[in-house]
């Protein structure tokens, strides 16, 4: 076995796991890129070492810098991690409805905790960091949804991988979050995949779904723009908070441990299956669950859980 000289090192290079027993067509297989076995347990471990880096031969962070960033959790502990080792002071603008688990593991890496109001989720927390980046000039944010770093590290990296891995995919299917994973992998699969689609998961407008956002909520990631995301995806699907859990519940049956954004990826992937004759589909499977054992996705009554998506950003 391999030793390696930092935890940086650690990032990428996921596995893939053969989750077919799940489809609901034979003639559809299903596999599951397993970003949680990244360092800080998900697919932003890459966005973040990739954002650092970028910014750090850019001239923009030097010893001591202060970072600031709006996140509804797993790129602000991935952040926090890679920062506090780098000598960075990490300041995090969190929605007051996310899990318990996701504030302790920002604590536990050293970031500072600048709390956004619940009732305005992700798009609130957007808005006040870059107030507070403009109202302090010193302070650098990396800013994930407008930094080509995010969907760059994916081109690089999580495309590649999925080619090396899976022979004759057919379609590439991911939560649509800050869009990066999405526009990154799936701009190199349709480069060097001949006839891949790519499609996206999203939630209803009005609906909370795990590391999941709807465009018709009023805001787009820059990025999707910039990397032309209306032109690549082939479709959306909606999945609702419901569905979800089912789908996540379903890959614990299969051993993995997922975060409910990898179960919306999931009832996607089957609902892509069931829609097609044959094919090799590969979702993305974006964190870990144990950062939402609090919110009983997997131990509450299922009318319960899907109720609590209601109220809680899970991502």
């Amino acid at each position: 076995m391999a030793v390696y000289r930092s935890v940086d090192e650690l990032i990428g290079g996921t596995p893939v796991l053969d989750v077919s027993r799940l489809s609901p067509n034979p003639s559809v297989k299903l596999f599951a890129k397993l970003e949680g076995h990244n360092p800080t347990g998900s697919v932003k471990d890459r966005v973040a070492l990739a954002m650092l880096d970028q910014a750090e031969a850019e001239g923009r962070l030097q010893p001591g810098s202060v970072i600031i960033e709006p996140s509804s959790g797993n790129t602000g502990i991935a952040l926090a991690m890679l920062g506090q080792r780098r000598g960075y002071a990490v300041k995090i603008v969190l929605p007051g409805n996310v899990t318990a688990e996701r504030r302790q593991m920002l604590e536990i890496y050293g970031a500072e905790i600048i709390s956004s109001p619940a009732e305005q989720g992700s798009n609130g927390a957007v808005r006040m960091a870059l107030e507070l980046a403009d109202a302090n000039p010193d302070w650098t944010m990396l800013y994930q949804y407008g930094n080509e770093a995010n969907p760059q590290v994916h081109y690089r990296t999580t495309g590649p991988e999925i080619v090396a891995d899976v022979g004759g995919i057919t379609h590439f299917i991911a939560g649509l979050g800050t869009s990066g994973t999405l526009l990154g992998a799936g701009r190199y699969l349709k480069e060097h995949v001949a006839g891949v689609q790519v499609w996206a998961v999203e939630p209803p407008a009005g609906e909370q779904v795990e590391g999941l956002r709807s465009l018709d909520e009023g805001y787009v990631p820059p990025i999707f723009e910039d990397w032309g995301g209306a032109e690549l995806l082939d479709r959306k699907m909606i999945v609702r908070p419901r569905e979800s859990i089912e789908a996540t519940r379903m890959l614990a049956t299969e051993g993995v441990f997922s975060g409910i954004s990898g179960g919306a990826a999931l009832a996607g992937a089957r609902k892509a299956a069931a829609s097609v004759d044959s094919g090799v589909i590969v979702f993305v499977v974006s964190d870990h669950g144990w950062k939402y054992l609090s919110v009983g996705a997997w131990t509450d009554d299922l009318e319960v859980a899907a109720a609590n998506a209601d109220g809680v950003i899970y991502f």
